[in-house]
């Protein structure tokens, strides 16, 4: 293990914390994936656990791959992956691949593979979003500046992906405000952004409480929050399920395989993995888990506080609180604390493109944080010199 270090280069804490949520992953997947496994032809856990470890282990050494470039050079590239994010999208609503209710997916030809467009769009923004954040500088305090070369965009993607994924979408503008806040854009302009969110969300929950059918996602979303607010049994089916395999686990867990709501759950080694850590492993795991997130967020600061490049200090601390945001959501769906949102838990469900964008995600913040312990350590020598 210590060798491996040496042929990694970036923040060594970032590593430790990628391998052990990969770990905890093929772990649980190749528990949790019993229900699919009954489903399935084969009726085999291994086929599932096969696959899982290979997008694993492909997911790692793309993040190899992308630790080792210059980060500088998605400045750019950003804002050509923005353009392509908004056809993207367009398209995915127009004839992507349906995942229940809503289409999220794109099928990429002549691999068998499909995708979420809203991973590529995530990451497509937040890159756009620093780069704009350290170009224009000194002219945010301008509102015109903020709605023409920040709002505008953003509120362009997130309404691509609102009708399909609200949940994502959500998630990427509160991730957008953050960096905003963090880039230094005056704070009574994102109290008034804020806001404005909020009458536009009372509006919005006032249309989706009496005239839901006025939205094609309408009903579903009414459902989800009703079910939540009764927390009944029949209404609530996940989310009980849940919540009975967290109570079998208490604090130390019925241990590895021994989960039997994972036969219950249709999501139980993607949306509701969480869950099932918890039963088979105990609510400590369950907080160990969660730990490793914080760190992975709070390395990040440490990154941003540390790097003199304004756009990889921005970069490093919106893509980690993406990540980390998007855990705390489904943990809380889990735990039964907010209503079912479809988020998975980044690096530990199960999947395949999605594990490689979250691969490619932290590939990039090791990369920034290359730079940061360099610069670290030039001042450091520079000190030792006088």
């Amino acid at each position: 293990m210590v060798r491996l270090f040496n042929y990694l280069k970036g923040d060594k804490v970032i590593w430790m914390v990628v391998f052990l949520l990969s770990i905890i992953s093929v772990l649980v997947v190749y528990s949790s994936s019993n229900a699919l496994a009954q489903k399935s032809k084969s009726g085999s856990n291994e086929a599932f656990l096969f696959k899982h470890s290979v997008h694993i282990i492909v997911g790692l050494a793309i993040m190899f791959m992308v630790h080792k470039m210059n980060y500088k050079y998605l400045s750019r590239i950003s804002q050509v992956a923005y353009i392509i994010a908004i056809p993207l999208l367009i398209f995915t609503l127009l004839r992507g691949v349906s995942a229940g209710e809503a289409k999220r997916w794109l099928e990429i030809p002549g691999t068998g593979l499909s995708f979420q467009t809203s991973d590529f769009a995530k990451f497509a923004l937040i890159a756009y979003v620093a780069r704009v954040l350290t170009l224009k500088q000194d002219l945010l305090v301008d509102f015109k500046v903020i709605l023409r070369s920040l709002l505008l965009p953003i509120g362009i993607i997130c309404l691509l992906i609102f009708p399909a994924n609200f949940s994502t979408a959500a998630l990427i503008f509160v991730t957008c405000l953050l960096i905003m806040f963090v880039g230094r854009v005056p704070l009574k302009f994102i109290l008034g952004i804020v806001g404005a969110c909020l009458v536009g969300a009372i509006l919005f929950g006032t249309i989706i409480w009496y005239k839901p059918e006025i939205l094609k996602r309408g009903p579903t979303w009414k459902a989800r929050i009703e079910n939540f607010i009764k927390g009944d049994a029949q209404s609530n089916y996940q989310s009980e399920q849940a919540k009975i395999a967290v109570a079998k686990g208490g604090a130390f867990g019925v241990g590895p395989g021994n989960s039997t709501q994972k036969n219950f759950l249709p999501q139980s080694a993607s949306d509701f993995v969480f869950a099932i850590i918890i039963e088979e492993y105990g609510s400590i795991v369950g907080l160990i888990l969660l730990f490793l997130y914080l760190i992975l967020f709070f390395r990040s600061i440490r990154i941003m506080r540390n790097t003199e490049k304004t756009f990889g200090g921005l970069l490093a601390v919106g893509l980690s609180f993406s990540l980390v945001f998007q855990a705390l959501i489904n943990m809380a769906v889990a735990v039964n604390l907010f209503p079912v949102t479809g988020q998975t838990l980044p690096l530990i469900s199960m999947g395949g493109t999605s594990i490689w964008f979250t691969c490619i995600t932290i590939g990039i913040i090791i990369s920034v944080s290359k730079e940061a312990d360099d610069t670290q350590s030039s001042k450091e020598d520079i000190a030792e010199l006088a």
